[in-house]
């Protein structure tokens, strides 16, 4: 057979190393945060032959991976988005219009490469980071290439796609043992490297001596014989074009999906032909006999057995594979079920990772699960049509999302929702069901998602949510790691959410939600401090309590005893002078019904966007009303005539935040320079990474709370002598370390605190964005830590890379103001 192939004009042809990499699009850009895409509306028009009624990015960067669309707004003369910040990864994209009769026209950028060979609108790119390191581009990598061989099967040529290893010797005495790597039904062989990065695990497993030198063919199999394809076609070019072995014991075959069925199969009709042989997310036809589990044991090194979670369409088949496996006889090996992915090349590329590592002597040290994965002890169940009304949750944190059949005539239906890391709003597809419903499933989810519906291009309020009656968000909230302060605490442990009504002027009656601490006491000798806390424009009272899950934050804050027992009172600010709603309606009937302070160092003021704006207005224009003040995502409305002096001895606190894509970013930035210039003294928390969104206003909240009514603490001895007056000089390159003693209003030291340095790049006197100082000790944090031989908490500084210019050091206890320390680094 050798010989025929060798006969039939075998071809071999270098390729490009890297596919993936190579693909570019000048639509895409990137910063250390964010993609940036910005493609233009006159292009547009031409590719899809009209004026699309939306342009959308689709792309695997939902939750999990999930494909997802992000709106590509018009700007100027173009389409633009951004999105971001994107975990470590491979990402494939493509931009989608859908037309006026809701018609979806797909596409790349004109001229850029073709990225994935079965998907020709797709674009790709990479993220590098530590985690994904081990499929990054190394230097001194192997090489790929094309082998052109005639397939009998499918009466053509076809091409496979060679990796030799780094100094591959073609007339080596002993011959290199071989890996066959088939794929799926539906992809080509070059998928191997455009999506599963092959090259780049293989360049690293072997520079890092985590694997043998190997020559590993790419292939599709994929005819009316697979079999006869892998081993009359496949095998035989690859004898003849490269110097591998033809020993059982050197050979090792492994597929994806389709080819890893086909894998299974041929472990059975010859088996011992391959020693090593891996199912990455496959399944078998028919139960194994004892006999075949005999000759498999035999001739076979290893079978490794790997699946994805519930999302993996074989995940019941290999239940039932793993069953027939162990009740035949076969030995084997069982990766686990992966918790993360289903059957994508996230999955598929660890599995190469992992199986590659196994082949050929090369040392194992565990024949088990590979770590986090878990057993498979039962078939998966979905949701019965019709069963789920508010969405399906399992206790991995797959959900199941259903619709009725009332969208049963709709073209397409998607979930909008909080899905992007930095809580922007994705759409993911939903999938029509026989009886007319929308279906679909994604995950694994963790924390608090809040979402809508959208039919043939329409924002629809989920059916079947009852309880959020205020606001177009439906909330959905997965128990998990992350958003721990945004859970729901047990029954009975929270706090009460109360409606209070009050006159707005002229008899219309107006309402706001009203969180009162657990065990609060209206008869109470000492009344309750009190925090307003508004909406923005376009939302309502309800906006904070439904879409903001302030009840939540603030029951976690008081069972975590981060936070003073207050009443926070939400009012509705919609058609209304502000402070005249404020301060003769909201205030005095809040102070009638609650026991609440009317005491201005017990009062607070915050608010997001809107709210945030009148916030700021009403610190200003009426100081000595709240000592405390809070602004999200909001400048001034306007620049009012202040007495700075009045401003400064009336606050505790004016906290300013804001999102780093948020829309009223400059504003904010425009508020802090003039409030600088007036000589007002306020805190800015930091630029957070989020658009104009709850994700940002929550996170908010959550950093503000805790520093309403808190102790006043005193720091003492803060050296270096720095006098904060900006006269200190730090040289960049040496360490400095931070000292400085911290005690109570009554003079008590103060042991438990954990306080946080950060440091801020002043321009022109106005803070901008702080990071966490950097610690000298490798692995440690920027939390100061309390020495009590010394009576003084000390933080060793590193400020190597620093930049020249003004700095604000500042000492945050969380609770209370921040101290900071104005310096200069030289």
């Amino acid at each position: 057979m050798t010989s025929l192939v060798a006969a039939a004009a075998l071809v071999v042809s270098a390729i490009a190393a890297a596919p993936a990499a190579a693909a570019t699009d000048t639509w895409h850009s990137h910063d250390d945060v964010y993609h940036y895409f910005k493609v233009p509306q006159s292009q547009v028009i031409s590719i899809v032959g009209g004026t699309p009624a939306a342009l959308e990015l689709e792309a695997n960067i939902g939750p999990s991976g999930t494909w997802s669309a992000l709106a590509l707004d018009p700007s100027g003369s173009d389409y633009a988005a951004n999105v971001g910040p994107l975990e470590s990864g491979l990402y494939y994209y493509q931009y989608t219009a859908t037309m006026q009769d809701r018609s979806k026209v797909s596409f790349r950028q004109p001229g850029s490469p073709v990225a994935v060979t079965s998907k020709p609108n797709w674009n790709t790119f990479f993220v590098p980071g530590e985690s994904v390191e081990w499929m990054d581009d190394i230097a001194a990598g192997g090489t790929v290439e094309e082998l052109s061989y005639p397939s009998a099967t499918a009466a053509q040529r076809r091409t496979a796609l060679v990796w030799t290893p780094p100094g591959y010797d073609a007339a080596r005495a002993e011959a290199y043992p071989v890996l066959y790597l088939l794929s799926s039904e539906g992809q080509t062989a070059r998928e191997w490297l455009e999506l599963g990065r092959a090259k780049q695990i293989l360049d690293n497993l072997v520079a890092g001596r985590d694997a043998k030198p190997m020559v590993v063919v790419m292939a599709d199999a994929n005819s009316a014989d697979p079999r006869a394809e892998l081993l009359n076609a496949i095998v035989p070019a690859a004898r003849a074009g490269y110097n591998v072995s033809s020993r059982p014991q050197s050979q090792a075959l492994a597929g994806v999906a389709t080819g890893a069925e086909q894998a299974m199969s041929i472990l059975r009709s010859d088996p011992g032909a391959f020693a090593y042989v891996g199912s990455f997310s496959g399944s078998v036809d028919g139960p194994i006999t004892k006999a075949e589990a005999k000759a498999i044991n035999k001739g076979t090194e290893l079978l490794r057995v790997y699946v994805g979670n519930t999302l993996d369409p074989s995940y019941n088949d290999n239940y039932h594979l793993l069953a027939d496996l162990k009740k035949s006889g076969v030995k084997f090996e069982f990766d686990g079920v992966n918790p993360d992915d289903g059957a994508t090349w996230d999955a598929w590329r660890e599995n190469l990772r992992d199986f590659a590592a196994r082949l050929f002597g090369q040392k194992v040290v565990s024949h088990g699960a590979s770590k986090g994965h878990r057993a498979l002890t039962r078939p998966y169940a979905p949701p019965p049509a019709g069963s789920i009304t508010t969405p399906h949750i399992d206790p991995h944190g797959i959900v199941t999302f259903e619709t009725g059949t009332q969208w049963a005539g709709a073209k397409d239906v998607t979930i909008w929702g909080n899905w992007a890391p930095n809580g922007q709003w994705f759409r993911i597809p939903m999938d029509k069901q026989p009886d007319g419903r929308w279906r679909s499933t994604i995950g694994p989810l963790d924390g608090y998602h809040y979402y809508r519906y959208v039919v043939d291009g329409v924002d629809k309020k989920d059916p079947a949510d009852t309880v959020n009656t205020h606001v177009m968000e439906s909330q959905l909230f997965v128990p998990g790691e992350s958003d721990a302060m945004l859970a729901d605490v047990p029954e009975g442990r929270g706090g009460t959410v109360s409606l209070m009504t009050y006159d707005g002027g002229q008899g219309a009656e107006r309402y706001a939600y009203v969180w009162t601490p657990p065990g609060y006491d209206a008869d109470r000798a000492a009344a309750y401090p009190v925090l307003y806390l508004y909406h923005g424009g376009g939302q309502n009272y309800g906006s904070w309590i439904e879409t903001g899950r302030a009840r939540q934050i603030l029951d976690n804050h008081y069972l975590n005893g981060t936070m003073v027992p207050m009443v926070v009172v939400m009012p509705d600010q919609n058609g209304v002078d502000f402070w005249t709603d404020l301060s003769q309606h909201v205030m005095p009937t809040a102070a009638e019904e609650y026991n609440i302070s009317t005491d201005s160092d017990e009062q607070a003021l915050a608010g997001l966007s809107w709210g945030a704006m009148n916030t700021l207005g009403t610190w200003l224009n009426h100081p000595g009303e709240f000592a405390y003040i809070g602004a999200f995502s909001g400048g001034l409305l306007s620049y009012p005539t202040v007495d700075a002096q009045a401003v400064n001895e009336s606050t505790k606190l004016a906290r300013l935040y804001s999102g780093d894509v948020d829309f009223t970013y400059s504003f904010t930035q425009e508020a802090m320079q003039w409030l600088t210039s007036q000589g007002i003294e306020y805190e800015y928390a930091g630029t957070w990474v989020g658009p104009h969104g709850f994700d940002i206003w929550m996170a908010n909240l959550i950093d503000f709370v805790p520093r309403l009514f808190a102790p006043e603490y005193r720091f003492g001895g803060v050296r270096p002598p720095l006098a904060g007056d900006g006269s200190d000089v730090v040289e960049a390159g040496r360490p400095v370390p931070v000292k400085f003693a911290l005690t109570d209003a009554d003079g008590e030291t103060v042991t438990d605190a954990e306080p946080r340095i950060y440091l801020v790049k002043k321009t022109d006197g106005v803070a901008g964005n702080r990071v966490p100082a950097a610690p000298v000790r490798k692995g440690a944090d920027n939390t100061a830590r309390y020495s009590a031989a010394r009576d003084e908490y000390v933080f060793h500084w590193d400020t190597t890379g620093l930049a020249r210019g003004a700095y604000e050091l500042q000492i945050d206890l969380v609770r209370g103001s921040v101290h900071t320390i104005a310096l200069t680094i030289s």
